[in-house]
């Protein structure tokens, strides 16, 4: 496999965001998730959520197209859970999903952010960007200045040699 540091959060929910993932099913859920994502390749992060979403950060194969690792995860579970739990409301996903790439640098951030959901939604402390799920244009996307971009050349080359 090529060498590749490409970070991703990952976020959707249930159908029409019902509360589904019940503290009952929740970690079963979340061991098909994290068996799929395995299974494809990827590495698994953080994986946390409430009852209508779920948040992965991981990262995917770059042999694998970001949306067909995100679909298979997320339709192996649900397939799977409805399978092995015939008794079980069926459990469903939304179509959409929001995907966000990162640096290494901030990888430690978003698995804590990730591992705290249930105290951030209790507290109503999201990071609204990282809970987004759809194409609604209605949000604005992360931006930050051009001149962040422009650094002192030899800053960057002695950042990069400690990589």
């Amino acid at each position: 496999m090529p060498y590749c540091q490409l970070y991703y959060h990952f976020v959707w929910t249930t159908k029409l965001r019902r509360p589904l993932l019940t503290a009952k099913i929740e970690l079963t859920i979340y061991d098909y998730l994290r068996a799929k994502a395995v299974e494809l390749g990827g590495l698994v992060y953080a994986l946390n959520g409430i009852e209508d979403h779920v948040h992965l950060v991981g990262m995917v194969p770059p042999k694998l197209a970001v949306a067909t690792f995100v679909g298979q995860i997320k339709g192996t579970s649900s397939t799977r859970f409805n399978k092995e739990h015939p008794a079980e409301d069926a459990f469903f996903w939304q179509r959409e999903y929001g995907v966000f790439t990162f640096d290494k640098k901030r990888l430690p951030y978003v698995v804590r952010y990730v591992n705290r959901q249930k105290e951030h939604h209790a507290n109503r402390a999201t990071i609204p960007i990282l809970e987004r799920t759809d194409d609604d244009n209605s949000q604005t996307a992360v931006h930050e200045d051009v001149v962040q971009y422009l650094a002192d050349e030899q800053a960057w080359w002695q950042e990069m040699q400690t990589i």
